[in-house]
């Protein structure tokens, strides 16, 4: 049998080759739970890189403890950087309100910017609501909505506020934009255009390049049968009511 490696080459090897590490344990099992000098395993460097494959197969075929330490008392949850990976980790058995040295659990340890916010937050939910996917449903829902406002008001398709200016308007056209009363809107808005709009509004890609471009050229239809004054004949004026 050829010689087993040492548990530090083997947690070397974790972030670029995880299957590596597999085929050597299925040589040496008994390195599965072997720590190095700080107490890090490959519980813990499996959930570091997001090796899942690795960790399943630690915990389900070599039987290492889920809630394993490090020197500093803390479990791989604390080394969690999605909350995908936290989520197997707990369905692995890993406990949750497990406290490392200083008093803190990994919910608590990972709620700073500089550490893994997100996660924390899937865990605090965890911990009221008691199952993992309670967690993830308000934290998906927490992300999406952070998604929409940056949608609507960052960087978007090259503009820093991400507001897609208006077409160029033909010379002498100029629109104002305001309220008025229903008895002094004049004609009904042109019906082609209000199907349009409407049409327009509800498709998924409206805040897209390509709605934002569709749009465009729909304000641009509006004005374009106006004449030089702003005032072409009533035939030819559209108003996008």
């Amino acid at each position: 049998m050829a010689r087993a490696p040492s548990i530090d080459r083997l947690l070397n090897q974790v972030p670029d080759s995880p299957g590596v590490v597999l085929e050597q344990l299925r040589a040496h099992p008994e390195l599965a739970s072997r720590q190095d000098g700080h107490g890090y395993s490959l519980v813990h460097a499996a959930t570091s890189y997001g090796h899942v494959d690795l960790l399943k197969a630690l915990i389900r075929e070599y039987h290492v403890d889920p809630s394993i330490t490090d020197e500093d008392g803390e479990t791989a949850l604390f080394n969690a950087e999605t909350v995908d990976m936290a989520k197997e980790l707990l369905q692995l058995g890993v406990t949750i309100d497990a406290k490392n040295g200083e008093g803190q659990t990994a919910a608590e340890k990972l709620d700073d910017e500089d550490e893994q916010p997100e996660v924390a937050a899937f865990l605090r939910e965890v911990g009221e609501h008691g199952t993992a996917e309670a967690g993830a449903s308000v934290v998906a829902q927490t992300a999406g909505a952070n998604s929409s406002e940056s949608a609507l008001g960052g960087t978007a398709n090259g503009d820093a506020d991400g507001i897609h200016p208006p077409p160029p308007m033909p010379n002498g056209v100029k629109i104002n934009v305001g309220t008025m009363q229903q008895d002094e809107a004049g004609e009904e808005p042109d019906p082609e255009f209000r199907r349009r709009i409407e049409e327009l509004a509800a498709r998924e890609d409206f805040e897209g390049e390509e709605g934002q471009r569709e749009l465009r050229n729909l304000v641009h239809d509006a004005v374009s049968g106006l004449n030089q004054d702003g005032q072409g004949p009533a035939s030819s004026r559209r108003r996008l009511g």
